[in-house]
This record gives structure tokens, C-alpha cells and sequence, in this order.
């Protein structure tokens, strides 16, 4: 886990740093609050943040009432060092957003089973959000949380002029297999297609489940073409004969599957909505099933019609 120490003074700031790196964490340090801020906006922000209250330019009550302002995925977990021993200011440092407290000069002890103490109320954090954001059967996203998702990566290709291409699948024929071998086997299907799903996209891409057999894969930085390229690779990893998608209950055969794929671009317009965009790949998903299934259908940039 990384951790962010936040002193100005240098030897304190050695002495912390020696510590956590001897136990094991990745550690950033910061000199004052307004520096420690421009690391917890990055990308990969720490956590867990060690301040020490008195410091220029901004002090770690201040930086602990920017940290709760701040909009960002996870919870950050603020430990403030300081050599106020007073009630009123401990409480002052709660009331700013402090969760805990080290007393300097600190115990290494007690550093220790305060920032495990961090370390456990973030790692049950972040397992709470995982189960409140994957979808129980398969493990990918929820609907909800797929759509979240969705709606900053339109935002970020919006304000970067970037493309950002969705892609709508759909098992075919899946009720036959539930009616067939029954439905513990239909959900073994559907957790092995989105295997074959996340093994052919790039780490950065995600996949939501839309609802029953029908995914959505959510593609930055992609135009169209390279969506229905995309799409593609995913239909014929799904089509493999070569290899089974799971083994069939005994006196059956091999269960192989085929899937149809819609795929549609974000075109930027700040009119063009998250429903227009769904709009388009399911149009196109409903082209590819009443065309023969096993087909990946594009449609093109936003219609007029649209809105």
C-alpha cells in the first residue's frame, strides 16, 4: 500500500520514511499540505496520508479539510502528527477530518498498529465498494457501476477530444442452453464467456454486465473502426471450436457457443447523451442478430434523429 508523508522537517520526515519502507509499504513525501494535495489528485494517489499539523504554506488541519472537500475514488485515511496534547485541539483536528492521531515526538510501536489500523479500515473499504460494483455471478461491473464508468470516460473524451467506442454483446440462443442443461450450467457459461471476454481487451478497457446474457464493453480511446476490430477478436475468441467454452454435463456434447456484437463511437458532442450512445449499440446489435447472429454490426457517429 503507498503511503504519503506529509513534514517539513527533515529528519522527522527520514525517520517515518525509514520506518514504513522496513515494513513493507510504498511511501511519497510531500514537504507542506499544498504539495501533498497536487500528489493525492494524481492518478495514483496514496490512501493513506501521515501529516504533520504545523507546517507553511498550508498546515495538515488545512490539508485534511481539502482532502474531505476533494471528489475521488476511495476513502483517504488522514493520521495527523502533532505535539497539541490538548482535548479541544484533538478535537479540532476530527472536526477538519483527522481519523486518527500520533503524538510527537511518536512512538515507532505505535506508528506501526496505527497506520495497520489505516491499512485494515481501507482494505475493508475498498471490499465493500468491490461487491457494491461487481456483478455477484460473472465479477465484472454491475449495470450501475458500469454506467458510472461510462459517464467519466465520455466526460474525459469529451474534454480531451479523445474517442471512446461501446461495445453491446449478446449470447445466442442462450435460453437454449438453460433449457437444455439447466441453469447452474447456463451460469457457468456466462462466467466463463466473460473470461474470454477480459482476456481479449486491453487492461484499461472494462465490462459491465447489461443485464442476463447481454455485456457491455466500454473502450477509451478507441474510434469505430477499432471497436468493430475489437469487437471481432472478441466474437471469434467466443466462437472457438478448438476450445470448448466449458465441458457439457455427461452424455453431452461440449458446450460451444457463439455471440453477436453491437458497436457504436461517442462522437463528443455535448448533446450526444449516454442514451443516444446505448441507442446506437443496441441498434446495431439488433442488426447483427437479424442478420444471421455471430456478427459484429457497427453504427456510425450520432443521428440528427437523435435529439
Amino acid at each position: 500500500m503507498k503511503i504519503l508523508i506529509v513534514e517539513d522537517e527533515p529528519i522527522s520526515k527520514r525517520v517515518l520514511e525509514a520506518n514504513l519502507l522496513d515494513w513493507g509499504y510504498d511511501v511519497v513525501t510531500a514537504s507542506d499540505g499544498r504539495e501533498a494535495l497536487e500528489i493525492l489528485q494524481s492518478p495514483e494517489a496514496p490512501s493513506l496520508v501521515i501529516s504533520d499539523w504545523v507546517m507553511p504554506r498550508m498546515d495538515g488541519l488545512t490539508l485534511c479539510r481539502k482532502i474531505r472537500k476533494m471528489t475521488i475514488n476511495g476513502y483517504t485515511y488522514v493520521i495527523l502528527l502533532t505535539a497539541k496534547e490538548a482535548k479541544a485541539d484533538e478535537i479540532k483536528g476530527l472536526e477538519a477530518g483527522a481519523d486518527d492521531f500520533l503524538t510527537k515526538p511518536f512512538n515507532r510501536q505505535e506508528l506501526k498498529y496505527r497506520t495497520r489500523i489505516g491499512e485494515r479500515i481501507i482494505n475493508l473499504e475498498r471490499r465493500i465498494l468491490k461487491l457494491a460494483n461487481t456483478d455477484a455471478l460473472t465479477g465484472v461491473l454491475n449495470r450501475r457501476a458500469f454506467m458510472e464508468k461510462m459517464h467519466v470516460e465520455m466526460a474525459r473524451s469529451r474534454r480531451e477530444m479523445t474517442p471512446f467506442s461501446l461495445v453491446l454483446c449478446d449470447i445466442d440462443h442462450f435460453k437454449e442452453i438453460n433449457d437444455t442443461h439447466g441453469h447452474q450450467i447456463g451460469d457457468a457459461v456466462l462466467q466463463a464467456f466473460t473470461k474470454r471476454l477480459s482476456a481479449a481487451v486491453r487492461p484499461y478497457d472494462f465490462i459491465g454486465r447489461y443485464g442476463g446474457e447481454e455485456f457491455l464493453i466500454g473502450l477509451p480511446g478507441t474510434d469505430l473502426a477499432e471497436a468493430a476490430s475489437a469487437a471481432q477478436r472478441m466474437r471469434k475468441s467466443t466462437e472457438n471450436t478448438d476450445s470448448p467454452l466449458i465441458d457439457a454435463p455427461e452424455g453431452y456434447d461440449a458446450i460451444c457457443i457463439t455471440a453477436s456484437f453491437g458497436a457504436a463511437v461517442y462522437t463528443g458532442d455535448a448533446e450526444d447523451t449516454s442514451d443516444h450512445l446505448i441507442k446506437r449499440v443496441d441498434d446495431a446489435l439488433y442488426r447483427a442478430k437479424r442478420e444471421g447472429r455471430n456478427l459484429v454490426c457497427v453504427t456510425p457517429g450520432r443521428n440528427k434523429a437523435e435529439g
